[in-house]
């Protein structure tokens, strides 16, 4: 009798990769292997994610001085220097183990360490060249406002956060509704904001709004603010600019209290190319934490890409899952640059148009070892962790299970559907969108991966873009947003962005993302305080005015922003399983499709509403509107009765129903019972 080859779910779901299980199976062996060995020589993947809690500064337990250690093999020698010794470089020098780790003792009698004192390390490199650094797992990293300089700080205050979220549970059934957000520009001041007013002043209206999930930026420190965050220098310091780490687990705390689940922003992909502030050449060997030479820096993004097949390195990294998840109560990572990390080439310049792209000699494996362990240990950590990938490679099997040939990731970012929005606002007409198009390019993803949509990302609304809002109203929102101002280019643009952003939540995915203020249109651009603007604020903040004032046109679409999520939370929308079309109709253009019980119709027609539009559907009955894109609250023309009951008609193709569907209009229907 012929014995079966082993085989995985996620080959099984897709016989394109039935050519390649010999890959995936090495694969998940290598994982498996890894695993078992931290597990042997760690007891657990989770103590083996704690290397933070042995390196850098930490008091003794019995209070008699403080160690400091440091991995930096290739060095030789390091001296700690800080407030606490004058900065006498010769004070306290670190003595090398074997393992590469260098450490030293620093009595509390003779030298006191006290919280906020400053503190480095000097590193001599094998050449005898010396530099100061700050300590590769500090905690907290300050600017000096005189200098400029960054330095570590000792950060060990005596009165320590309470966090009373204990009840706060991660709702694995509840579809992520995710409002991304950046601190610093979400005042209306022209400033940098901190934790405790967003905390204080942004969070409810976040949920106001109809959120679950805030996914946050730029909180690991980065030297150069106009970098949004994805320059980092100090994995372990959260960002200095917003407050302190205890006004961080403020704010997470608050977020935990009104039920919404944190989503860092989680840059493990690259990091800061910056000697004096980050992690390159710490040890002096041209190495260490990032590949030597060429391999060793992303030449798009001009930073440094970590050596994935170091063991210490891949330790570090996982330590700083883990710290993220204990000392700030983290829910989930949206893990930055997948497609960097997944291939030597880092995407660019490649078209995936063949699955050997997804297996060739190009992948890095052992990129792929790290983001395995790194799933795995989040989801032991926190069960329900919402792990999010950044791939726009559509590597297949990333969210699927380890067990099943996966990556391990819970979702991965529909990035074409953004691009897509953009290119057909800038190149096509409104008479010449294709339904075809929206239709494929808003339901084309991998089977059993889920898929977080959105219809305009952070990336577009940067200086030289533009955001959906402002592609199609550019500068007559300047002068036409008021509620009694008619305006044709307005109009169009109302009516547009509320569709586009209501068929990109009800067709694209199983989870929605917005980034902030673009929930109400938020007009023009994002662009940091740099040379170039004579370190302006003007466009690095949200003006939240614009929609808090009823006559304004801002506050209509963030009712409508308000009253779509809705409609989404209380019937399921994004877990019941995908769409199902039930008319394509290119000569009216409209687009008419099932989802969780839900009929949703759209008319994208630049003219042309139809009195008694007949379309087909699945299930005979009586139904009513539940959401117009015209209503008048919501910027609209108040051209639909939402108060009608409709009855469907048999025929001898199956029920049929007649509704009149005015031009540029978006109507979502529910069958009463």
């Amino acid at each position: 009798m012929r014995q079966s080859s082993p085989s995985l779910a996620l080959v099984q779901s897709d016989v394109y990769l039935e050519p390649y299980l010999p890959k995936l199976l090495k694969r998940q062996q290598r994982f498996q292997e890894a695993l078992a060995q931290i597990e042997r020589e760690h007891n657990s993947l989770i103590h083996y994610a704690t290397w933070h809690e042995y390196l850098g500064v930490h008091q003794a337990p019995d209070g008699s001085g403080w160690w400091y250690r440091e991995w930096a093999p290739a060095a030789q020698a390091l001296s700690f220097i800080g407030d606490f010794n004058d900065w006498d470089r010769n004070a306290h020098p670190l003595t090398k183990k074997e393992d590469g780790v260098w450490e030293v003792f620093v009595p509390a009698d003779s030298y006191p360490i006290r919280h906020g004192q400053r503190c480095k390390v000097q590193v001599t490199h094998a050449d005898g060249k010396t530099q100061d650094r700050i300590p590769a797992c500090i905690r907290r990293v300050v600017q000096d406002p005189q200098t400029y300089d960054f330095a570590g700080q000792i950060w060990c205050p005596e009165d320590t956060f309470t966090w009373t979220d204990q009840d706060f549970q991660i709702n694995s059934q509840e579809a992520p509704l995710i409002y991304e957000c950046h601190i610093g520009m979400a005042q209306e001041e022209h400033r940098v904001g901190t934790y405790r007013e967003f905390a204080d002043l942004i969070l409810p209206r976040i949920v106001e709004t109809g959120y679950n999930c805030l996914q946050i930026m730029a909180l690991a420190e980065h030297p150069y603010y106009g970098s949004f965050g994805y320059h980092v220098s100090n994995f372990f310091a959260p960002s200095s600019r917003f407050g302190t780490p205890e006004d961080l687990k403020y704010l997470i705390n608050q977020a935990h209290q009104k039920g919404l689940t944190i989503i860092m922003d989680l840059i493990h992909a690259h990091a800061v190319k910056n000697e004096a502030e980050g992690l390159a050449n710490f040890d002096g060997s041209g190495g260490q934490y990032f590949h030597e030479g060429t391999r060793g820096h992303h030449p798009g993004w001009d930073s440094k890409l970590f050596n994935y097949g170091r063991p210490e390195v891949r330790r570090f990294l996982l330590s700083n899952l883990r710290y993220w998840l204990e000392e700030f109560h983290i829910d989930g990572f949206r893990f930055d640059g997948v497609t960097s990390m997944l291939y030597h080439h880092h995407g660019e310049g490649v078209s995936f148009d063949h699955y050997d792209k997804y297996f060739d000699a190009g992948v890095d494996e052992d990129a792929i070892l790290y983001l395995q362990l790194a799933t795995e240990l989040s989801h032991r950590y926190t069960a329900h962790s919402i792990l999010i990938a950044e791939d726009m490679s559509g590597k297949p099997g990333l969210c699927r299970t380890h067990e099943e040939g996966g990556v391990g990731f819970d979702y991965r970012l529909a990035m074409g559907i953004p691009d897509f929005w953009i290119k057909t606002l800038k190149h096509q007409r409104d008479e010449d969108w294709n339904l075809h198009d929206i239709w494929h390019e808003l339901t084309n993803r991998r089977l059993q991966e889920k898929t977080v949509a959105y219809a305009e990302s952070h990336d577009q609304s940067l200086v030289g873009d533009k955001t959906l809002a402002f592609w199609l109203m550019d500068k007559d929102m300047y002068f036409h947003m008021q509620v009694a101002d008619k305006n044709a280019n307005i109009d169009r643009g109302m009516a547009l962005h509320k569709m586009i952003r209501l068929l990109t939540l009800a067709l694209g995915g199983e989870a929605y993302l917005t980034f902030i203020g673009n929930e109400f249109g938020h007009p023009e651009w994002v662009d940091f305080p740099r040379q170039g603007n004579d370190w302006s604020y003007q466009y690095a903040r949200r003006q939240w005015s614009l929609a808090d004032n009823p006559d304004l046109k801002y506050r209509q679409l963030w009712q409508f922003e308000k009253d779509m999520l809705r409609v989404s939370k209380e019937n399921e929308l994004l877990t019941q399983g995908p769409a199902h079309l039930l008319h394509l109709d290119t000569h009216n253009n409209v687009l008419i499709f099932e989802r969780a019980g839900l009929v949703l119709l759209f008319n994208f027609h630049v003219k042309n509403s139809i009195p008694d539009y007949i379309f087909p559907l699945n299930h005979a009955g009586s139904y009513q509107i539940i959401l117009s894109s015209d209503a008048p609250e919501t910027g609209g023309h108040d051209r639909v009765d939402t108060e009608l009951e409709y009855f469907t008609q048999p025929t001898k193709y199956g029920p049929r129903m007649s509704v009149y569907l005015p031009n540029r209009t978006a109507l979502v229907l529910k069958k009463k019972k």
